[in-house]
């Protein structure tokens, strides 16, 4: 027996192999399909998908044995790798002198045929093998080598896309874990700046009616622009809050509600003035749903309808319908409207349609950010169609939920 020498590239080798993280994975049926195919196009008994480790040759998936790896030394596939670009074709291993005396090959029913083909990274490095055996003499067809191989591409394959499923895991808790650190920040930042903001704003109330008689116009400015200033802050600290608070607000328990009270409730908290027209819908819809979080996406996008419109009457229609998988709703006003080069990013956070609303004060992008996250967790879409100077809709739905007696 000839003990296989290392490869060259057998520290960057077993890199890679580290980073792949299968060894001592669990069975898939995904590798398993492909170990059956090889061993029913090549008719052997055996085929094994294998990984070459330091120490060992584990088998990731195998067909017509029980065994779950076998020493390196006596591998025959440590000395398919050492050439990665071939196949390895064994006919009969007594009369090969690398293997006729390997005690797979010496034992009761020992290994007699072996081919394998190179599995490898995508640096060309090999990992292991697709390998097929027989307890007798076997000789491969060139259609049955050329399946093999094409079959071991197909191995490749699925070692890319797991590499590529873990980059995206470890991309996904890295921004799961930066996301809980920002929400963790902003509602402590929030909470802590909320007690001295209305101080502030307080205080300038304060010294305005005690001393506004004393003070020159000037300084009655001031003070109303202190006020301002903090008011529009408490209003971005508010939202912030709401932000992050949306993303809980799902775990709510689901009720029954009709959408024309909620819609009515959400009117009244908006102390509408009398030169804005609201038509409801006509069927009132019966939802089984998330009751705070529809109606925390309604009061966002009606009120950017009150707050981003110049006209003199301020017109806002909603309507409503609903299919077997989705209640869906729009909302519709004759504002000044969104640019067309602004619609793309709207939802994102942080981002604005427009510099100044009905009063000239700057929004601070973050209503329409939870509004998206908020239609998400019911499980729904949202978009928007709107033309600068003509007015906004938009359109979402949510998912049907059955209710539980």
């Amino acid at each position: 027996m000839i003990t296989p020498t290392l490869p060259a590239n057998e520290l960057a080798r077993l890199e890679s192999l580290k980073s792949l993280d299968i060894l001592d994975s669990l069975a898939e049926e995904t590798y398993d399909s492909i170990t059956k195919l090889a061993s029913e196009i090549c008719h052997t008994p055996i085929a094994l998908i294998t990984i070459t480790d330091s120490k060992r040759n584990w088998f990731k998936s195998k067909i017509g044995t029980s065994i779950p790896e076998t020493d390196r030394e006596i591998s025959f596939c440590t000395h398919a790798i050492l050439e990665p670009s071939e196949l390895l074709e064994i006919p009969n291993t007594l009369k090969d002198t690398r293997f006729s005396e390997n005690p797979l090959v010496i034992a009761e029913n020992g290994v007699r045929f072996y081919a394998g083909v190179p599995i490898k990274d995508e640096k060309g490095l090999p990992l292991g093998t697709l390998c097929v055996l027989d307890s007798k003499e076997h000789h491969l067809s060139q259609s049955q080598k050329e399946a093999l191989k094409a079959l071991a591409k197909q191995v490749e394959l699925l070692f890319e896309y797991r590499r590529k499923n873990q980059a995206l895991e470890k991309m996904k808790n890295d921004l799961d874990e930066t996301n809980r650190v920002l929400r963790e920040f902003a509602s402590t930042v929030s909470h802590d700046l909320k007690m001295p903001l209305a101080n502030m704003i307080v205080s300038a109330d304060i010294l305005k009616a005690k001393y506004s008689n004393i003070m020159d116009e000037e300084g009655v400015n001031y003070l109303n622009y202190l006020k301002q200033a903090g008011l529009t802050l408490s209003d971005y600290i508010n939202g912030l809050l709401d932000h992050y608070s949306s993303n809980h607000i799902e775990s709510v328990n689901h009720q029954e509600f009709f959408l024309n009270d909620l819609l009515e409730d959400i009117i009244d908290l908006l102390q509408i003035a009398e030169n804005c027209e609201i038509n409801l819908p006509d069927n009132n819809l019966k939802i089984h749903s998330n009751g705070a979080a529809l109606g925390q996406i309604f009061m966002n996008l009606i009120s950017n309808s009150l707050k981003y419109n110049q006209n003199d009457k301020i017109v806002i229609d909603i309507d409503c319908n609903e299919n077997r998988e989705f209640f869906n709703f729009s909302i519709s006003d004759n504002g000044i409207g969104i640019p067309e080069a602004k619609q793309a990013s709207i939802f994102d956070l942080f981002t604005t349609a427009t510099d100044l609303d009905r009063r000239g004060k700057k929004g601070h992008g973050i209503g329409l950010s939870t509004v998206k996250k908020l239609v998400a967790s019911l499980g729904g879409s949202i978009r928007v169609i709107s033309e600068e100077g003509k007015g906004t809709r938009f359109e979402f739905s949510i998912k049907r939920t059955i209710p539980v007696d």
